[in-house]
């Protein structure tokens, strides 16, 4: 290695323009590449100046040289870092290395080799400032194209070999082809992209030649399973490609390929408009045969309408509106591709001048987007100038986009927060310092948002209502006595405290660091807010509460314009908080919340009952599996929305109180399930599955509800009282790399269950989880067998447990598992038990609870726990069916509510109709006062002179069951 061809360009940038900071990095990073090669020390000083520059650079450059040392000696001799038009021979050259594998592994290795090799030259070149954005673009797609077409074709080969040849009805056989989409579409790929794809084929048929008849539809998603398993599978040579497949027709509920009538028929009758948007840069990946002519033609209908389509325009309006909540959701502020001015607004003004005009105007109806702008201004949609700024800006954006991922290799359009991140950026693209960056991006973002609010948005006018007074009461300096005068006039009896928290409010957000963006957003949300305020009930309670909010979002600009620029938004906040201080201190924990406010129709119509689980598994497939952290991010950011919209239907009278409870218990439900599902598939890719799971495909496991998700009255904030169960072998070990017995395997399940439940995130946690009532406690193990289970219930469980028994519910798992549950828990309850000796345990039970719980002083009355309470009502169900279910053990052991279990004494006849009405009266009352208090967070406290009659007839019933 002492003689190296060398053709390194002279570089722009040079070792004594980085920083201390950089050029530190860079020697340590070379000093590592020595270690392994020493003779790249012989390579003359220039060149070891430029290869130090672009070590400080970038990790990826560095990082691939390091762990393939010779790669360097390669693309010096190739001349490939001169040449500026190297994409032709990217398809020849990844050919002929294709043409020596044989098997699937080695077809992945090669692949991503090669295209190491070639993103090192690309991130060379741009880094060091030798290449324009452009040159990157189509280096990066032509790169992506013969990778991903090479993978086809292989694999396409191999597996006709395996399986037969797909044909049509005439016997031609049929291609697959791939429509790229997006930036791969467009010929504008970024460093580290996701690519977009979707899979289709001619026609329908069936494969010739193989072992037995095979559709081509099955033929082609198999093809279309394994080429994503070749470019997506982490390797310990990385990845081609992340591949992307949710804009295929229907997402991923639709089949991975389809025939073009499937699709044709598809984009006919279920097309939507961002689908429109997305297929404006489509376009069929490789060689361009008939067969990829008739595709394209068969799309243009969709695309481009014959008529001028401004009708478009609301379409990426609402777009823009969902990205721009998702950058307030993520906290992307300083996204230069989805902000304010970012890369997709100019995507945007390009697509919706291209959609408006281009079903008659041809020269439209292109994907790359400085060809769009150019076709744009030919057409005068906008002149010459506007279009030239644009396209300057978007180069500037693409620009710094690529360095962002040239440093590591990684998806991010984030401007960085570490100080070495930062002065990479500003070397590569030759600014003095942060400072100057960041106003010339500044500049470029506020000419794109400029044009964006010219051709899709519309700016936002003052509010026209807001008087001066309330401006006044926000804006002007005034002291307590003239705030005070000032509200007296607007109706306000008591002004004092109200003025006290107003002042208390300014002086924080004098206090506070709050940006130039959110002071404008707050001195338009203020005088509003006010307004409607004083209309309230209790004006100083409600502006502290919604202050709450305000006062954790102050550096959050995006939130603060949310509600300055959504006037609806803002009521159903103030509304919202009126009724309920569980709402306001819901928003202002988790204030990602907000966007909910500005869907009314969604706000207060909560999802129904049968939908939580689809819809959770709907919402989590947007997020890979193997990333647990935003997995369970996203579990929790789930819960929070739908806990907003029972809330909120909730406090409009949409829901009753036991409906309230049923939307409660079924969402918590879809989230057991699906926690259960990732644990299960965390423990079993690590330890394999036990012997008879392997065998019956079933999981031999189940989760059993007590207490309130059991009885089906779960309510705001209630924990979860679970106990796990199993039914597996105890001497069967798993089957995979490391084996565990199935006891272990169960344990470390309920483990991960409880990790994956109680975990903090960002969100919070799911559920607090209570495991107490399984068998022994807190002595017990986490899991039990269906065996031990039992054996504990029949001979060691206290009446206290069977008592809870009576709750208890399954609400996941195997039905093997859950028809032994139900039968261990009919059994148990159905004993023949000593009534006197059942009744006094039970008292005893009640008053050594009373004794330790019940904290009301005097004139109050405990809604729970005070003598003739919910506790007594839950007793009174629970002795019932302990006492009597071995006479009825089928009606009586039915049900895990306390409503439906009085309905069935009555018709057992073990409880009369007038006290089985009473006590259900009670219950609902008793409930319903609970839930407006737990609404305002407010202690379950009420007057002793409350719900006399209720608890009169409670105490009554118990003493005719249970006596004293």
């Amino acid at each position: 290695m002492a003689q190296h061809s060398s053709s390194l360009p002279p570089s722009p940038a040079s070792l004594s323009a980085l920083s201390p900071l950089l050029q530190d990095q860079a020697g340590r990073q070379w000093q590592r590449l020595l270690a392994l090669a020493p003779d790249y020390g012989d390579l003359p000083a220039m060149e070891q100046q430029t290869l130090l520059t672009l070590f400080g650079l970038s990790d990826f450059v560095a990082d691939s040289l390091i762990k393939q040392p010779e790669l360097l000696a390669q693309t010096l001799a190739s001349g490939d870092l001169a040449l500026s038009e190297r994409w032709p021979a990217y398809q020849g050259d990844l050919a002929a290395l294709l043409a020596e594998v044989h098997d699937e592994e080695a077809l992945k290795r090669v692949l991503r080799q090669f295209r190491r090799s070639r993103m090192l030259v690309i991130a060379w070149r741009e880094l060091l400032g030798q290449a324009q954005v452009e040159e990157s673009f189509i280096h990066l797609t032509r790169l992506a194209d013969a990778l991903i077409c090479g993978a086809r074709d292989w694999l396409y080969a191999r597996q006709c070999a395996e399986l037969g040849t797909p044909m049509d009805g005439n016997g031609d056989p049929q291609p697959l082809l791939i429509l790229g989409m997006g930036k791969l579409g467009g010929g504008e790929l970024n460093f580290s992209s996701d690519i977009d794809l979707i899979f289709t084929f001619p026609d329908n048929g069936y494969t010739v030649g193989g072992r037995r008849e095979l559709a081509n539809q099955q033929f082609f998603i198999k093809l279309g399973q394994r080429l994503i398993n070749a470019l997506h599978q982490p390797t310990q040579d990385g990845q081609v490609f992340r591949v992307d497949m949710r804009l295929r027709p229907f997402g991923e509920a639709g089949p991975l390929a389809i025939s073009f009538a499937a699709m044709e028929d598809y984009y006919q009758h279920h097309g939507r408009n961002w689908e429109r948007y997305a297929m404006v840069k489509a376009r069929v990946l490789g060689p361009q045969c008939e067969h990829a002519q008739a595709l394209t033609e068969l799309l243009r209908p969709f695309v481009f309408r014959r008529y001028i389509d401004f009708g478009v325009i609301d379409g990426l309006r609402q777009m823009k509106a969902m990205i721009a909540a998702e950058v307030r959701r993520k906290g992307l502020e300083g996204n230069i591709k989805l902000g304010a001015g970012g890369i997709r607004e100019v995507e945007f003004i390009a697509q919706a001048l291209q959609l408006i005009r281009g079903g008659r105007e041809p020269a439209l109806r292109v994907r790359h987007l400085p060809e769009a702008l150019a076709a744009i201004a030919q057409s005068g949609a906008l002149d010459e100038e506007r279009c030239a700024r644009l396209l300057q800006a978007y180069r500037f954006l693409r620009r710094v986009e690529n360095i962002l991922q040239e440093i590591g290799d990684q998806q991010t359009q984030t401007l960085p927060t570490e100080e070495r991140d930062r002065q990479r950026l500003i070397a590569a693209t030759g600014f003095a310092d942060w400072d100057a960056f960041m106003t010339h991006l500044d500049e470029e973002m506020a000419i794109v948002h400029q044009e964006f609010v010219a051709v899709v948005g519309e700016e936002k006018e003052a509010p026209a209502h807001l008087e001066q007074l309330w401006l006044d009461l926000w804006r002007t300096e005034l002291d307590a006595a003239e705030l005070e005068k000032l509200l007296t006039t607007q109706g306000v009896s008591d002004p004092a405290p109200l003025c006290a928290a107003l002042l208390r409010f300014k002086e924080e957000y004098k206090r506070r660091q709050v940006g130039p963006q959110g002071r404008i957003a707050l001195d338009w949300l203020m005088p509003e807010l006010l307004r409607l305020v004083v209309a309230s009930r209790e004006p100083a309670r409600l502006f502290e509460r919604v202050c709450t909010l305000l006062t954790r979002i102050f550096t959050r600009s995006a939130y603060l314009q949310l509600l300055a620029e959504n006037p609806a938004a803002l009521r159903q906040l103030v509304r919202l908080c009126d009724e309920s201080n569980l709402v306001s201190e819901q928003l202002a924990r988790y204030p990602i919340l907000l966007d909910e406010l500005l869907d009314p129709q969604h706000l207060y119509h909560p999802t129904p009952l049968d939908q939580y689980k689809p819809q959770l598994r709907q919402f989590l497939l947007r997020i890979p599996e193997e990333d647990v952290e935003q997995q369970m991010e996203a579990l929790r950011q789930f819960k929070q929305v739908q806990l907003l919209r029972i809330v909120a239907a909730d406090i409009a009278g949409a829901l009753p109180l036991m409906k309230v409870s049923d939307h409660l218990t079924w969402l918590a439900e879809a989230i057991t399930e699906e926690v259960v599902n990732q644990a299960w598939a965390q423990m079993s890719e690590r330890y394999g599955v036990p012997p008879e799971v392997a065998l019956s495909g079933q999981r031999g496991f189940a989760v059993v509800a007590y207490g309130k998700l059991g009885g089906i009255e779960l309510g705001y904030g209630s924990d979860l009282d679970l106990v796990f169960l199993h039914g597996g072998d105890p001497n069967g070990y798993t089957d995979g790399r490391k084996p565990i017995d199935s006891r272990q395997f169960y344990l470390r399940l309920a483990q991960r269950i409880l990790h994956l439940f109680s975990t903090r995130t960002p969100s919070g946690i799911l559920y607090e989880i209570d495991m107490r009532l399984r068998p022994s406690g807190d002595a017990g193990l986490l899991v039990s067998s269906l065996a031990a289970y039992e054996q504990y219930q029949q001979h060691e469980a206290w009446t206290w447990e069977h008592q809870a028994l009576v709750r208890a519910r399954p609400i996941y798992g195997d039905e093997g598992v859950i028809a032994d549950f139900a039968r261990i828990r009919r059994a148990v309850l159905a004993k023949e038990r000593d009534l006197p000796t059942l009744a006094r345990e039970v008292r005893e039970m009640r008053h050594k609870m009373r004794d330790h719980l019940l904290k009301a002083g005097e004139g109050e009355f405990d809604l729970k726990q005070s003598p003739g309470g919910m506790v007594d009502i839950e007793f009174i169900a629970q002795y019932l069916v302990l006492a009597h279910a071995c006479g009825e053990p089928e009606a009586l052991t039915r049900w895990s509510d306390n409503v439906r279990i009085f309905d069935e004494c009555v018709m057992a006849g073990v409880l009369t109709l007038e006290q089985a009405e009473g006590l259900k009266h009670a219950y609902l009352e008793i409930r319903n006062q609970g839930h407006r208090l737990n609404l305002s967070e407010i202690s379950r406290k009420v007057g002793d002179d409350q719900l006399l009659t209720e608890r009169g007839h409670v105490l009554a019933v118990w003493q005719q069951l249970l006596g004293e």
